[in-house]
């Protein structure tokens, strides 16, 4: 009993050891890192909304030598012309990324065409079933048609399939068909098809009769769908008994058509990428700095701010102090997402200047370790830094991940990235002959008298990833 008792006998150890913690501050400064420009404006709001102490600034912009994050002035960043300049001195006063709803913005004005919902295809095709005489049996066909359309236009049950979902007496196959052949006039033209033979002569049949290369155009996709891709094109001439000439005007007009016109019905929710970061060239030098036109500022309400420290109940202090730290929490998680947003932009441009001046053909190799190891963050921050980030520069606008790009060796033991690559890849297919295109064995050949050391495989994956088609199908094109 006395050996038991003292083996579960307790006792007390004190160990020493890190570990990370996850501070409120910390993760809402994480949080409003990994947010789009669009997504911080909205938090932004909600927080103003909810927090009486926090306000927007509404007088004009002062002078950027006090609180504005200007890129163009002190701090250089390299010897080549980076300068950086950011005040970190903490006030109530910051730049933030919300801009204000000015009076002149029209408030309520085309409230309706904002909030309308968008037309379907779905909805577009009832609409156009109401107008057209049905009766009642045809109507409830075309029903269970236009409900097994999918968002391409194409159908998802065959006809056998719809007359057996069908609960309606004495349907035969031949009248599901009838009110199939009228659904297929419907807009757009194409839709309503099984497959996408059927899908591309719906259009032909559509056209107009004496449209040039009709007739065949529709021999070649009802007999030799699957190998208009590939076939040589004197051999499906000769199968379809027409010329060389006449199969490329069927082909072009084949082209022409629409493979999934159903896609084309539906407003598409427009995404907007509003610029973070503008990069231009000043005096020869490139100069980073944050967009201005999404920077008003925020402040803490004085008056409110100042009832802390007056009488009242303890409720009442408890509430005014709590909404005032998270304003400064709010507020300094702002400074340090514009911090680390303007100093990785600005070594991203330092690593990628030959792509500025140059173009896609000369982007360097780059990584997040590297950018990180730079600026003295980890990986981690430097990816929620870029992500669904954006960088007006004088060759477009570009997410900051575009400039990341992995790395291949070269002849003289260097480095290429797979950007340039593509890039170079691209520019000899627009200079290939068109009797003789290049294969993806040629391309690596060219790649390599260039001091690019590629796999052809690797080639093709580049070739694909631009959309271009292999050498076999770019002679038949051409």
């Amino acid at each position: 009993m006395d050996d038991s008792a003292s083996a579960m006998k307790q006792s007390l150890q004190l160990k020493i050891g890190q570990s990370l913690t996850l501070t409120p501050q910390l993760q809402q400064a994480i949080k409003l890192l990994q947010l789009s420009t669009l997504d911080l404006q909205q938090a932004i709001e909600e927080t103003l909304a909810s927090n009486p102490l926090l306000e927007r600034e509404e007088d004009q912009p002062e002078p950027a030598t006090e609180h504005d994050i200007d890129f163009s002035s002190s701090t250089p960043v390299a010897d080549d012309g980076y300068d950086l300049a950011i005040d970190t001195r903490w006030e109530d006063l910051m730049p933030s990324s919300a801009p204000p709803m000015s009076a002149g913005d029209g408030g309520d004005r085309q409230f309706a065409e904002r909030d309308a919902v968008p037309e379907s295809l779905h909805s577009h095709l009832l609409w156009q079933l109401n107008t057209t005489r049905f009766s009642d049996i045809d109507y409830n066909i075309a029903l269970a048609f236009i409900d097994a359309v999918d968002g391409n236009g194409r159908l998802t049950q065959t006809p056998e399939d719809i007359l057996a979902s069908l609960t309606l007496p004495e349907i035969e196959l031949d009248e599901v068909m009838a009110v199939l052949h009228r659904l297929q006039h419907f807009e757009p033209t194409g839709i309503f098809a099984v497959d996408l033979r059927e899908c591309l002569l719906i259009q032909l049949r559509q056209l107009p009769e004496d449209t040039p290369f009709r007739d065949i155009a529709g021999a070649s996709v009802n007999r030799h769908i699957d190998q208009i891709a590939t076939a040589e094109p004197r051999q499906l001439a000769r199968r379809l008994r027409c010329s060389e000439d006449e199969l490329r005007g069927a082909l072009a007009l084949i082209r022409s058509l629409d493979p999934m016109p159903g896609a084309a019905v539906g407003e598409q929710k427009t995404e907007y990428v509003v610029p973070d970061v503008f990069v231009r060239r000043v005096n020869g030098l490139w100069r980073v700095e944050l967009n201005p036109d999404i920077a008003p500022k925020l402040r803490i309400n004085s008056s409110y701010a100042g009832l802390v420290n007056k009488s009242g109940s303890e409720s009442d202090k408890t509430y005014v102090k709590d909404n005032l730290q998270e304003a400064r929490w709010f507020m300094k998680g702002l400074l340090n997402r514009n911090e680390t947003l303007l100093k990785v932009s600005a070594k991203i441009v330092e690593h990628q200047q030959s792509f500025l001046e140059v173009g896609e053909e000369a982007m360097r190799p780059l990584v997040l370790a590297e950018i990180a190891e730079q600026i003295d963050m980890h990986e981690s921050t430097i990816s929620r830094a870029t992500t669904k980030k954006y960088m007006h520069t004088p060759r477009g606008v570009f997410e900051l991940k575009y400039f990341f790009s992995s790395h291949v060796a070269t002849a003289e033991g260097g480095e290429c990235s797979s950007t340039a690559i593509r890039a170079l890849i691209k520019k000899l297919v627009l200079v290939e002959s068109s009797k003789k295109p290049l294969s993806d064995s040629k391309l690596c050949a060219l790649l390599k008298e260039q001091g690019v050391m590629v796999a052809r495989r690797t080639v093709a994956k580049y070739r694909e990833q631009l959309n271009i088609p292999s050498s076999n199908e770019r002679k038949r094109l051409f």
